[in-house]
């Protein structure tokens, strides 16, 4: 298994893929974001759901917001829907996906 960088916790299991940042050969770069998984419905995909807040100058108050972020999820990481979760920006996998999953940090 090897170090990605950041300081997660290392997964138990080991895979095969070669998308996987601790047995393959993906890089790890750019931002690291935590949100909620709502969706592991595709092979190898998590919906990963974060909330943030927006200020809105004119009103002077904040309104929250909410964006999906599709990530690549390795078979070794054990996540489910609703669970808490780290993902972290890597090189563009598909059309939609740049983000890969590192670390569940429970529910």
């Amino acid at each position: 298994m090897k170090n990605i960088g950041i300081d997660v916790k290392p997964p138990t299991k080991s895979c095969n893929d070669r998308f996987c940042p601790f047995h393959g050969s993906l890089s790890i770069r750019g931002r690291v974001l935590e949100g909620k998984a709502v969706s592991i419905k595709a092979k190898d995909m998590a919906t990963v759901e974060r909330e943030y807040l927006h200020y809105i100058k004119k009103y002077m108050k904040y309104e929250k917001r909410r964006s999906r972020i599709h990530a690549h999820l390795p078979p070794c990481l054990e996540v489910n829907d609703g669970d808490s979760a780290k993902i972290a920006e890597c090189r563009p996998l598909a059309k939609t996906l740049s983000f890969v999953v590192v670390e569940r940090l429970g529910k």
